[in-house]
C-alpha cells in the first residue's frame, strides 16, 4: 500500500475541492469535509461518504440543523491506487462524487459522468 501521510493527502482533498468551479463551490451550503482513515466497519468498503440532505431536498424546514458531511477515506483510496498519481485522480474523483451528493444526483448519475 502506498504511503500518502495524513497532511499531504489533506492537501490532496483541498486540492480536489479546488477544481469544483466557483459558481458551485458558492451554492454549497452547510456542509463540512472530513478526512478518516477507515471507512465505517459495516457495509461495503467506502472511498467517500455523504450524510445530509442534498441541496434539490431542502425545504422551508431546513433551518438549525448541524451541516452535512462529506467524509474521504484516506486508507481505503491508498489501498485501491499503485502511483501517487493514481491517488491525486481517485481522491478528485471521490471528493466530485460526494460534492455531486450534496447537490442531489445520485449514484447511477456521477457514475455516468465518471466520477
Amino acid at each position: 500500500m502506498l504511503d500518502v501521510p495524513a497532511d499531504e493527502f489533506e492537501s490532496l482533498v483541498e486540492e480536489a475541492l479546488r477544481t469544483i468551479p466557483r459558481e458551485l463551490k458558492r451554492a454549497m451550503r452547510n456542509v463540512a469535509i472530513f478526512i478518516e482513515d477507515e471507512c465505517p466497519p459495516y457495509g461495503p468498503i467506502l472511498l467517500g461518504l455523504y450524510e445530509g440532505v442534498p441541496l434539490t431536498e431542502r425545504g422551508e424546514w431546513y433551518a438549525g440543523v448541524q451541516p452535512d458531511r462529506i467524509t474521504i477515506f484516506r486508507l481505503p483510496i491508498l489501498r485501491i491506487c499503485r502511483t501517487r498519481e493514481e491517488v491525486v485522480v481517485e481522491v478528485t474523483k471521490t471528493v466530485v462524487h460526494e460534492v455531486g451528493h450534496h447537490f442531489g444526483i445520485d449514484d447511477e448519475r456521477l457514475h455516468a459522468l465518471g466520477y
